[in-house]
């Protein structure tokens, strides 16, 4: 039986305005991808990316989900439980 995300009750964010990864704007990098944090909107880059900073993000505070903020993405990821999550109400494009 397939794994499931059991933290889907913690998203309190679902969409953002912000298309900058918010850690490599301050130190000066760039990114290849961008994650928001749908715990509390933080904006980070992906683990394509040099400094990986929305895993950082996640290792710093656990906030267990992020979701793609790429054009035409909408998966959402779970952290902690290592799957790809379904959320009810599917994600709004960004």
């Amino acid at each position: 039986m397939p794994r499931e995300c059991t933290h889907l009750n913690q998203i309190r964010v679902r969409t953002t305005d912000k298309y900058v990864c918010e850690d490599c704007i301050k130190t000066g990098d760039s990114w290849v991808h961008l994650r928001l944090c749908l715990s509390c909107g933080h904006v980070g880059c992906c683990d394509s990316s040099k400094n990986k900073h929305a895993t950082q993000h996640f290792r710093s505070t656990q906030h267990p989900l992020i979701r793609s903020i790429e054009p035409g993405e909408a998966w959402v990821w779970c952290y902690q439980d290592e799957v790809y999550a379904k959320p009810a109400e599917p994600m709004p494009p960004l």
